[in-house]
């Protein structure tokens, strides 16, 4: 759990930085950045719905 946990970490971080590119080089004439931050809001989501389950359960406790 904790290396999907990190895994998942780093895909957002990703999703973040490329929203900043975007934003740079597009200047506001694409939806590239507002994808790309609505994909990061998702994935966070769902990390923090797994962490909450994965506590629920014991997974994390017990590594």
């Amino acid at each position: 759990m904790k290396i999907f946990a990190i895994a998942l970490f780093v895909i957002i971080i990703y999703s973040l930085g490329s929203a900043l590119y975007f934003m740079f080089k597009d200047q506001g004439n694409s939806t590239r950045m507002v994808k790309s931050l609505s994909i990061r809001i998702g994935l966070s989501l769902f990390l923090f719905i797994a962490m909450m389950i994965s506590v629920r359960l014991d997974m994390l406790a017990n590594e």
